[in-house]
């Protein structure tokens, strides 16, 4: 009941905070939040995750859709009831969709999140990574339940 709402919410924020740095930002302007540890610098990723395969974008497209429709599957499959593995999944969704919507509509993904010791990622990023943690905590705990 609330797996595709939460998806859809996690796509909302995505675009919408990717469309705030887009027009109030320059490309490669950086701007600190928490000196020393945070700053909102503007990037463009061609590539996946980390900017690796740089310029793959249509290959992107079709493997964040089957991304896309293994998630789903597994929605169905997984009991209603397995919230957080369901709330993993909706996070996954979301954040896939996000980045997919990027890739189609700008040909790159928009980046914003910079530790500096770490490469700029996005929302889209976080709900992802969120997302299969709170999946292989599910199947981690699920494996640990099955043990007699």
């Amino acid at each position: 009941m609330f797996f595709y709402p939460l998806a859809l919410a996690i796509i909302l924020i995505d675009q919408a905070l990717k469309y705030f740095v887009e027009k109030s930002m320059y490309l490669g302007q950086s701007i600190p939040l928490i000196h020393g540890l945070l700053k909102l610098t503007y990037v463009r990723n061609t590539g996946a995750a980390f900017s690796l395969f740089s310029g793959f974008s249509p290959l992107l497209v079709v493997i964040g859709v089957v991304v896309v429709a293994v998630v789903i599957y597994f929605h169905y499959r997984v009991p209603k009831d397995n919230y957080m593995l369901q709330v993993g999944l909706a996070f996954i969704l979301g954040g896939s969709l996000g980045n997919i919507i990027d890739r189609i509509f700008r040909s790159y993904v928009i980046d914003y999140i910079d530790f500096g010791f770490w490469p700029v990622f996005n929302f889209a990023d976080m709900m992802i990574n969120l997302g299969v943690l709170l999946v292989v905590i599910c199947v981690l705990k699920g494996e640990r339940d099955k043990r007699p």
